[in-house]
């Protein structure tokens, strides 16, 4: 005899559906061996199993029990199958007269019986969801997340007792009704309205968001860089539900959802520490999980003291910058994780940080400065399209008692250039003027004959290479749009110009 419960893997950000298949067979009493793929946690879960079911008055069988997870060349890893395989070893006893066929079972068992969350519970409740499924069975702690299914019924499990209630109907379990969205923000954001001075860098800051384009501040410490990269997710546009759920998943994937946690409202922001290796900024591991940069997906990243962070981590950015997604292959899985953020670099201009100050003295050398700066790869510094100097404000100059715009002022702005940016693409796979590919920047970057005129004589006399070249039209085509016009005037021509790189 043997039985049939679902249950899902996680691989990557996507689920699948997985089949344990339980039999019972002679010889080896009380022995259980689990087969189809499964890692050292799956493997484990044959005494979890065991003892969860004797706490729970439920006697293992006394026959050699074979577990199988079907799909076999699934690779599977993590506790989660905990639960279904329990629920398959009890079928075969017939003490489950309710019919699980239609059903998703997940959940990690404790040695008691009681039933613990578990990672990536969002992206197997969406599987279920398109299987065709009614019925998950889900940990209490992860019933917000699976509640952002709508078309499944998700009962919360506590312990396995209780579980085993409902399915023989002595103690059924309610279904869990719909939760109120919590609007839950990652972190507190800085108003553009309590940042004095720095006009120049508030305006590239505006541009960035309006069009979805990577920003380099450079200046000397104390100036104002990290403030500035803080207000930036305050002027962003609000998430689409799509997005809200893109985060959700990713988040829950990589175990960063707290208890209750339901979908997410903010734009994340970022901002790892320079010392931070490889397989934390990009993604990896022994299974490869998120990392910075996906956990920065439809949000911003900042990178402090940028020259600082190794060579391999800046040069692993190249694809996330250009395809919005990285591609990480180890030895158990060649798993592709989304990662469309906004950059945003702050570095010095030299190693002491003072170099061009007014203020204060640079104590560095021409080859100190000239080593520092080359730890940027031209590539790299390709990729980012404003380049922005932040230098020391002059508070005896500046008039700091005169009210700054805030960031809800400078939002409005952003959403209407947003707007037309949406309408110019309902037709094409972009969202925002950074986006755009070789073939839509000539049908929707249309230059007047004095702009065309002024971006070909800088395209010679500053020797541009072509990825620069439309970059700058791009970033001519936001400013464009922050100013409600249709075609590309060489006055915006020529504000793009004035971001290129300075280092």
């Amino acid at each position: 005899m043997s039985t049939k419960i679902l249950t899902a893997a996680l691989n990557g950000l996507e689920a699948a559906i997985v089949t344990v298949e339980a039999d019972a067979g002679g010889g080896d009493f009380g022995q259980i061996a689990i087969v189809g793929l499964p890692d050292t946690a799956v493997s484990e879960a044959k005494e979890r199993v065991r003892s969860a079911l004797r706490n729970c008055g439920r006697p293992f069988p006394q026959r050699k029990i074979t577990v199988n997870l079907a799909p076999a060349d699934l690779k599977k890893h993590g506790p989660a199958y905990d639960l279904p395989i329990a629920v398959s070893i009890l079928a075969l006893k017939n003490k489950l007269p309710a019919d699980p066929a239609l059903s998703l079972f997940v959940g990690e068992l404790s040695l008691s019986g009681e039933v613990r969350p578990v990672n990536g519970l969002l992206s197997m409740a969406m599987a279920a969801e398109q299987a065709g499924l009614k019925n998950l069975f889900v940990p209490t702690a992860n019933i917000r997340e699976a509640k952002l299914s709508k078309k499944l019924t998700v009962f919360p499990v506590r312990t396995l007792k209780q579980l085993i209630d409902h399915l023989q109907n002595k103690i059924l379990i309610p279904a869990a009704s719909e939760f109120p969205d919590q609007r839950v923000k990652f972190q507190n954001l800085t108003d553009l309205a309590d940042i004095n001075g720095q006009e120049k860098a508030k305006r590239a800051l505006e541009i960035a968001a309006a069009g979805g384009h990577n920003l380099l501040f450079f200046g000397p410490p104390g100036a104002g860089k990290t403030l500035l990269a803080k207000a930036l997710p305050g002027i962003l546009p609000p998430l689409s539900r799509t997005e809200k759920l893109e985060i959700t998943k990713i988040y829950s994937a990589a175990g960063k959802l707290k208890n209750n946690f339901s979908l997410a409202f903010a734009r994340p922001f970022r901002a790892p520490h320079h010392n931070a290796s490889g397989t934390a900024l990009i993604g990896g591991g022994t299974w490869p999980h998120p990392g910075e940069i996906s956990l920065a997906h439809r949000g911003v990243l900042f990178l402090d003291e940028f020259p600082e962070f190794s060579r391999t981590a800046l040069e692993n950015l190249r694809q996330p910058l250009e395809e919005g997604l990285i591609n990480i292959s180890r030895a158990a899985a060649c798993l592709k994780f989304p990662a469309k953020f906004m950059l945003i670099a702050a570095m010095n201009p030299c190693p002491c940080g003072y170099f061009g100050d007014q203020t204060k003295n640079c104590h560095c050398t021409p080859k100190q400065i000239a080593n520092y700066r080359r730890r940027l790869s031209g590539p790299i510094i390709d990729r980012i399209d404003l380049h922005v100097a932040v230098p020391q404000i002059n508070w005896q100059e500046s008039n700091w008692q005169k009210p700054n715009e805030s960031s809800n002022q400078v939002k409005k702005r952003i959403e209407s250039a947003r707007r037309r940016q949406q309408n110019r693409f309902r037709r094409h796979p972009f969202l925002t003027n950074a986006d755009m590919t070789g073939g839509a920047i000539k049908a929707f970057c249309p230059l007047t004959t004095e702009s065309n005129r002024l971006l070909s004589t800088a395209a010679e006399k500053l020797a541009l290479s072509a990825r620069s070249y439309f970059r700058i039209l791009k970033l001519a085509r936001t400013i464009a749009d922050l100013n409600q016009a249709e075609n590309i005037s060489a006055d915006h021509i020529a504000e793009a110009l004035q971001y290129r790189p300075k280092l």
